[in-house]
């Protein structure tokens, strides 16, 4: 190259090259942006600084580097297949065309808020970092299958137009992190097969690509964790199948795509806590089939999809708790499957779906289960088959539409009355639940409350009476008059001594006849009521006189109504024998 051929601003960048020094053309705090009407006194063509990059050796003393501030650059930069071996920073400069770097090989490439139309990176190996920050891209930046052994620093920049993909990271391998706090990207991010080693940094950033895919990760692979407090997104996060070593932090995120998913992230591995703390969204939250090692915070979170399903969660996975705590959800919570260590806690919570089902849990597992203070369900819940060594919900909390059979629970929080706990029964779509009442009766006979326990015992009896056919329901109202299905059986004791009153009082005034005069033993009413009561126990008396008239039907009265007793208390006592 000579020097003879350069401009008076390219002369000054050739000098400055060998030592490395930085050339500084900014005029006061002039914009990138304007570059366009930038003068020949800051315009540099693209060809030189390619001469500059790709010369080979270095003078006694010489440490190049191309260290620029505030230029317009010209003409393609064209470094495809070059090996740089000089740092290159190109800091608040004006592209007119974009650097092609496809499968360069580089050191540390510094583009801070620069201006360009693209960045074609492609395929590039790069022994440091590549620093974008503050960086205004109108198009794409390819990093497709780049490596890079340092970060990636995005940190304030500005990528796309709001048309296509905005940043190509699919499948790059970036050594360290990838560094986004306060990036604007319209259009879609896509990382689907990235391999970043440190932490991808999304804290308060915003990704737009209304009613499409704004964040595509799927498979991406993170070795610490994900942090977007505060990001904000239009349009659909899709991290399936992401493998995250840390923590995966959206907490106070506003994710808005009612049109679809606002954050998908199923099947996905979070090797500590998902915390979601005050986080925001319009349309489906996915954690189908993910596995949290720690904690999924959802507290004071609102997830908002009216009609759809706001929080889809079958078959998560949790190592600890799944925490809720003043969640406001408007749609569906779909926990269908999964499988929580510690506690399933929604107190305070506002679940709705006008119209729908608000909440299904069924095939559920948590060791606790807390509605704390929760407000009533608003929609329909299933509980099937779920299961909880503890559940904390008063009866008001559920609505009037509840699917219960199978629901397992060791106890029941807090202590109320069987009565109350009983109309939460009656309101399960599948009519008489039979497991459902010996649920709630082991519960109060797991604490002591035998009296509450029977009480539930007996209504299951009530209700499945009204299933039967007309003649068993005649056999069952009598049972349930009688001595309460067994368990009242002070019912018995009271018949009998009213029955045995009756029989002594009106057999004292007319005593029957004798069978045999001369044989038969003296007659004692009471004895006589007693042994055709009870006609399994022989006094004598019974077989000695045969009463005659209205006076014999008693008498069949007695033995019958004896037989009932007999039979129905024997009930009870089998069942209490069985029970224990």
């Amino acid at each position: 190259m000579d020097a003879k051929d350069l401009t008076s601003a390219e002369r000054r960048v050739y000098r400055a090259f060998p030592r490395g020094d930085e050339v500084d053309f900014r005029d006061g705090d002039d914009d990138p942006v304007d570059g366009a009407s930038w003068g020949p006194d800051r315009t540099i063509r693209a060809k030189v600084l390619r001469a500059l990059l790709l010369r080979e050796g270095a003078g006694r003393g010489e440490i190049p580097a191309l260290r620029i501030v505030g230029a317009r650059i010209i003409g393609p930069l064209d470094l495809r297949n070059a090996v740089v071996a000089h740092p290159v920073r190109l800091r608040a400069c004006y592209f007119e065309e974009a650097p092609n770097l496809y499968a360069a090989r580089t050191r540390q490439l510094n583009l801070s808020e620069s201006v360009l139309p693209d960045l074609v990176a492609t395929e590039i190996q790069m022994e440091g970092a590549l620093h974008l920050t503050d960086c205004h891209v109108l198009g794409t930046v390819r990093l497709v299958s780049a490596r890079i052994t340092g970060a990636l620093l995005l940190d304030g920049a500005r990528l796309g137009s709001g048309k296509g993909e905005v940043l190509q990271l699919n499948p790059a391998h970036i050594e360290h992190d990838l560094w986004g706090p306060g990036l604007t990207a319209a259009g879609q991010v896509r990382l689907d097969g990235a391999h970043i080693g440190g932490a991808l940094n999304l804290q308060n950033a915003e990704l737009t690509n209304p009613g499409d895919v704004c964040l595509r990760g799927v498979n991406l692979t993170i070795g610490s964790g994900i942090y977007g407090e505060r990001l904000t997104s239009h349009g659909e996060i899709r991290l399936t199948g992401a493998r995250i070593g840390g923590s995966f932090n959206v907490s106070n995120a506003a994710l808005t795509n009612p049109s679809g998913p606002a954050l998908t992230a199923t099947v996905i591995t979070v090797g500590l806590d998902m915390l979601c703390v005050r986080m925001r969204t319009e349309g489906h939250v996915r954690f189908r089939g993910a596995r949290i090692a720690g904690v999924v915070n959802l507290d004071d979170a609102t997830l908002i999809d009216p009609g759809g399903t706001a929080l889809q969660a079958e078959n998560l996975a949790v190592g600890t708790d799944l925490q809720g705590m003043r969640l406001r959800a408007d749609g569906r919570v779909d926990l269908r499957g999964a499988k929580i260590t510690g506690q399933l806690n929604l107190a305070h919570a506002r679940l709705t779906n006008a119209g729908g089902m608000a909440l299904r849990a069924s095939g559920c597992t948590a060791a606790e289960c807390w509605f704390r203070d929760a407000e009533p369900i608003a929609g329909s819940v299933n509980l099937r088959r779920a299961q909880f060594d503890l559940l904390h919900a008063t009866p008001d909390l559920w609505p009037g539409s509840v699917k219960l059979d199978g629901l397992t629970y060791g106890r029941l929080v807090p202590h109320l009355p069987a009565r109350e706990r009983l109309e939460f029964l009656e309101r399960d779509e599948d009519g008489y639940v039979p497991y459902a009442y010996e649920q709630l009766a082991g519960a109060y006979s797991r604490i002591g409350d035998d009296a509450a326990a029977r009480l539930v015992r007996l209504a299951k009896q009530r209700r499945h009476r009204s299933t039967l056919p007309s003649y068993a329901k005649v056999w069952g109202y009598l049972q349930d008059v009688t001595v309460g299905y067994g368990y009242r059986p002070m019912r018995a004791a009271a018949w009998l001594a009213v029955l045995l009153a009756i029989g002594t009082v009106t057999f004292g005034l007319h005593h029957p006849p004798p069978l045999e005069h001369g044989k038969a033993p003296g007659f004692n009413p009471f004895i006589y009521t007693l042994n055709l009561l009870l006609p399994i126990v022989d006094f004598g008396q019974a077989k000695a006189f045969s009463p005659q008239g209205p006076y014999q039907w008693l008498s069949y009265l007695l033995i019958a109504a004896g037989w009932i007793l007999a039979t129905t208390v024997l009930a009870g006592i089998t069942r209490t024998i069985n029970r224990q």
